[in-house]
């Protein structure tokens, strides 16, 4: 019997593996299907500085039309739409023929862009009608195309995890390797057919990827078929940025606060759910500390590429409550001056993208409301140079009824409207209250 059991134990570890062999192969088979036919369809997307004739990045595309329509990233022609007399862009495809590329429309929300090549007659891509109603099933195989690190055409193979959470932009979570040069590529599911458009990937992640939906870019290419000539792409740069700040400020806005409770302080979080909170503490810091510091901060998912050394958008809130352990008031007062620090977020050239920061320091009176602290204001703003009407924001707030324990608040805007950000402002510090 020891025997037969050995024997039926044998077969069934070869039918398992049989089985995984199978299913390796039939994935493979169905990569290897995509891919011979995909080389005609794909581009690689160069930005040259136009009087050097040298290329300065490379990213990915893919042909939708006959006449030569093809899709990618804004920021793999971002350069060329913000500075067109220094830059210029030219497509290479895999059969070896290349030419100049013309950008026809950008959605800078969604970071895609519509280009015209100098093709006719050629293969092209079409949108998975499935992805395109929002019915792709959790766990589907998907296929990843594009040049990276410009060494050659590839595919990569992965797994739909639907949206992404915690995304104020749409986004589909890909488990599959994105690598720089990739961006603007298709992502196709097992018929051959884009469901996305390769975007991102998180660094610091293993095969953490994401995917702009295709539907996107399907609104995209109808705008274009419908108002064939180019824009004046720096003014729809401009026009694009207002309107979605507009919406996400308005979001921001109507979602309206919650509370949570710090020390003897209830302080205001938004209630959007694309947000990413996190707390820590000094508790354990060597060498042991003289005041005790337990902070939260709550930070967007709401990036927006504009140019290479221009990434907007982020709203950020923060408090930190601060008590003494050993401090006298002075050294105590000292501490809070140094958390309170009006720190822009994010940054970039100074002098190219912004004006100087103006900040005004002031108390705020709690008379109206008992429930409210007194507290030491501190609000900073940076006009954006070529984009008329956006700011940078930060609002610090500092609670002033209590010499050995505080509470530092901070509410940072990116890119917003200034009636905007004082609107929420003013929010912001009516919030904050003392809750025992």
């Amino acid at each position: 019997m020891a025997g037969v059991a050995r024997a039926l134990l044998l077969l069934a570890v070869a039918a398992i593996d049989g089985g995984a062999t199978q299913v390796a192969q039939g994935e493979s088979s169905a990569a290897e299907t995509i891919y011979a036919s995909a080389p005609p369809r794909l581009l690689q997307i160069r930005t040259l500085v136009a009087d050097a004739d040298r290329q300065t990045s490379t990213g990915s595309g893919f042909l939708v039309t006959a006449d030569g329509l093809a899709i990618t990233n804004y920021h793999v022609v971002a350069q060329v739409a913000l500075e067109p007399k220094t830059y210029r862009l030219e497509y290479a495809a895999a059969d070896g023929s290349h030419g100049a590329v013309t950008v026809l429309a950008i959605d800078l929300a969604n970071d895609l862009a519509i280009i015209r090549l100098d093709k006719h007659d050629a293969p092209f891509f079409i949108f998975d009608d499935r992805a395109m109603a929002g019915d792709l099933p959790k766990g589907e195989r998907l296929y990843s195309m594009g040049n990276p690190l410009d060494l050659g055409f590839t595919i990569s193979e992965g797994t739909y995890n639907g949206l992404v959470e915690h995304s104020y932009n749409e986004r589909i979570h890909f488990t599959g390797a994105l690598n720089p040069g990739m961006s603007g590529g298709p992502t196709v599911g097992p018929e051959g057919r884009v469901v996305g458009i390769n975007v991102a990937t998180r660094r610091g992640g293993q095969l953490v990827s994401f995917l702009v939906p295709a539907r996107f870019a399907a609104a995209l290419l109808q705008r274009v078929r419908e108002r064939e000539a180019a824009p004046d792409l720096h003014a729809e740069i401009a026009q694009q940025l207002t309107v979605w700040r507009s919406g996400l400020y308005k979001a921001l806005g109507d979602e309206g606060f919650r509370f949570t409770a710090l020390g003897s302080y209830s302080a205001p979080e938004t209630k959007a759910l694309w947000f990413n909170c996190w707390a820590n503490t000094n508790a354990g810091a060597t060498p042991a500390p003289r005041a005790s510091i337990n902070s939260t901060s709550c930070t967007s998912d709401t990036g927006l590429f504009v140019a290479t050394d221009l990434n907007t958008g982020i709203v950020q809130i923060s408090h930190s409550y601060a008590k003494t352990i050993d401090l006298n008031q002075f050294q105590f007062a000292t501490l809070l001056t140094q958390l309170s620090q009006p720190r822009l977020v994010g940054g970039g050239p100074f002098r190219k993208w912004y004006t100087p920061e103006r900040c005004h320091e002031d108390f705020v009176s709690a008379a109206p409301a008992p429930d409210r602290p007194p507290l030491r204001a501190t609000w900073c703003a940076r006009a954006y140079r070529e984009f008329e009407g956006l700011y940078d924001v930060v609002l610090v707030a500092v609670t002033q009824d209590h010499g050995s324990e505080a509470l530092v608040s901070r509410l940072s805007l990116q890119a917003v409207g200034y009636d905007d950000a004082i609107a929420l402002g003013r929010r912001f510090l009516e919030a904050l209250q003392v809750s025992k």
